[in-house]
């Protein structure tokens, strides 16, 4: 009789041990993070140059292995945060597909022909804002990685790029949503004057595909910035590539245009292009910034 008892009482108290767990879970993360972060804004590390780091790297390759754990857990971390943010996204997904399918008339214009489709549209959105809400902290997460290897000013800098990085994203989610979709999607549905029942798979797998990919390319500044500050690459020569830059982004523009026509493919490469340009102004800044870090560390 007890252990009934017992079995009854730990069944009535599950819920409340779970959510004391939860708790207690968060605020141990929470802390953590924040010691993470205080250390980071307020210790200064000595500053080794790449070209030192790449050196000891190819000595001792053993050492890339602490590195990768440490990545491991970064990635572990916004792994959970996007499952999180996706489970929270399924409360307004159907409002978020019925958006999505605006361009062609709504949901009413979508018509399933398998049982499972409307359930992979569900997750596919799903998934897609739950990365989008997750981002800044998938941002974040990377920074923690990187600035150990930063000099101290340069991690308070460097902070700025997580909404920066996350508005830019947006940014071309929004550009294929309101200029990209607009005009391809009657192009492809009004071809030859052949009637299209569109499928909410089709449907929502290619909007979703143009939306990140878009959402990726518009970071191409960011990222150039950063791997000029590291030295990595430098402004003269990416302005003296540019030729083959447009080139390279025309074939980016391809895969990514949802039509063959130049109409849509140039309204994908004309942003890609001036992003390049505004990359290679970011790297010349960043080149400044690396060379008076560079003077400061020589005085």
């Amino acid at each position: 009789m007890r252990s009934i008892l017992n079995n009854i009482w730990f069944v009535i108290k599950l819920p409340y041990s779970l959510c004391c767990w939860i708790v207690q879970a968060v605020k141990k993360w929470i802390s953590h993070l924040a010691q993470n972060v205080d250390y980071l804004l307020t210790e200064e590390d000595d500053d080794v140059p790449i070209e030192d780091t790449l050196t000891k790297t190819i000595q001792n390759p053993s050492g890339v292995l602490v590195h990768l754990d440490a990545l491991r857990k970064h990635i572990f971390r916004a792994l959970i945060f996007i499952a999180v943010t996706t489970g929270l996204s399924f409360i307004y997904t159907s409002r978020i597909v019925d958006f999505l399918a605006q361009p062609v008339g709504g949901l009413n214009s979508l018509v399933a022909i398998d049982v499972t489709e409307p359930i992979g549209v569900f997750m596919r959105v799903a998934l897609l804002s739950g990365f989008t809400l997750a981002l800044p902290y998938i941002i974040f997460e990377l920074w923690l990685f990187i600035a150990p290897g930063l000099k101290r000013k340069s991690r308070f800098r460097s902070l700025v790029t997580i909404p920066i990085a996350s508005i830019l994203f947006f940014a071309g989610m929004a550009f294929a949503y309101f200029v990209m979709l607009p005009v391809g999607i009657p192009w492809l549905t009004q071809v030859m004057g052949i009637k299209t029942e569109i499928r909410p798979s089709s449907y929502v797998s290619f909007v979703t595909t143009v939306l990140f990919w878009l959402g990726i390319t518009f970071e191409f500044p960011l990222i150039i910035y950063f791997l000029a500050l590291v030295g990595i690459v430098k402004s003269k020569s990416l302005l003296g590539q540019w030729r083959i830059a447009v080139v390279v982004i025309a074939i980016l523009a391809a895969m990514i245009t949802p039509t063959i026509d130049p109409v849509n493919m140039s309204l994908v490469m004309l942003p890609m292009i001036l992003l390049y340009f505004i990359g290679v102004g970011l790297a010349y800044l960043a080149e400044g910034t690396r060379h008076k870090q560079e003077e400061q560390a020589a005085g």
